[in-house]
């Protein structure tokens, strides 16, 4: 039997999603819940691996087994189980047909990044933060900029371990809501510290350190090191995950505090 999880966690505290020799990742805080449940080793696939100090508001696992449980059991039996920073969301059953990872048509990302003289103190580890007033706008055009099919090695860790830069960006929009701006980023997929990689050059552009242009050039001369600097990863949150219609998932929570 193949089932299906939704979830969320705060990041903070975990060494990422994936699973670690000292048992630091969010997997691993997950798989200790669901063998509680299940009276055996479980191991899930999920969606996609999120980095040390990255959310996910909305995250897509699956995983087999022959155990009989309600559904209830893999929501609010693991979430028993579970340290308080990940909570499962729902449960679904799917044939064997469904694969979290290689079934995503395509995944979202968020950033929250307080733009304010004053660091965040009260949302220390869950925004991002410049202290620079940025331009929306300027950063929404340099945006605009970098929709559509392109390589992205200018934006790609040198660890990254994906077979090709290419990657189809969809939709990269940055809306102000007071002192935050929100930063949306869709893509058929994402590059080792795309997003946030990204996000450091378009705050530069938004503070008025290079035109929207720039940001193309940078883009099509492929050298990482000629654009900014990694930013932090507090304000990085997984967002989205669509898969194809008949499996009747959910794409996203409207839970999350910045949805």
């Amino acid at each position: 039997m193949r089932i299906v999880l939704g979830l969320e966690y705060c990041g903070v505290g975990f060494c990422g999603w994936q699973s670690q020799q000292q048992g630091c990742g969010v997997q691993d805080a997950l798989e200790a819940a669901m063998a509680a449940i299940a009276g055996e080793k479980i191991r899930v696939t999920t969606a996609g691996r999120t980095d040390t100090g990255v959310h996910a508001a909305f995250q897509v696992v699956h995983f087999d087994t022959d155990v009989k449980r309600p559904l209830s059991a893999w929501v609010r039996g693991v979430n028993s189980h579970l340290p308080a920073g990940v909570a499962v969301l729902w449960a679904r059953e799917a044939g064997e047909d469904f694969h979290a990872r290689f079934g995503a048509m395509q995944r979202g990302y968020r950033y929250v990044l307080l733009n304010h003289a004053v660091r965040p103190g009260l949302n220390q580890g869950l925004i991002g933060w410049h202290h620079n007033p940025l331009d929306a706008a300027a950063m929404n055009a340099a945006a605009a900029l970098l929709i559509g099919q392109h390589d992205f090695t200018a934006f790609r860790a040198a660890e990254c371990q994906a077979k090709s830069p290419v990657k189809d960006l969809r939709l990269l929009q940055i809306e102000r809501r007071g002192d935050y701006l929100l930063c949306d980023f869709r893509a058929d997929g994402f590059l080792h510290h795309m997003v946030r990689n990204l996000m450091g050059s378009l705050i530069q552009v938004g503070a008025g350190a290079h035109p929207p242009e720039w940001i193309r050039e940078i883009l099509d001369g492929r050298d990482r090191t000629r654009a900014a600097p990694t930013f932090d990863a507090a304000g990085l949150y997984l967002t989205h995950i669509r898969y194809p219609a008949h499996f009747a998932l959910p794409e996203t929570s409207e839970r999350w505090l910045f949805a």
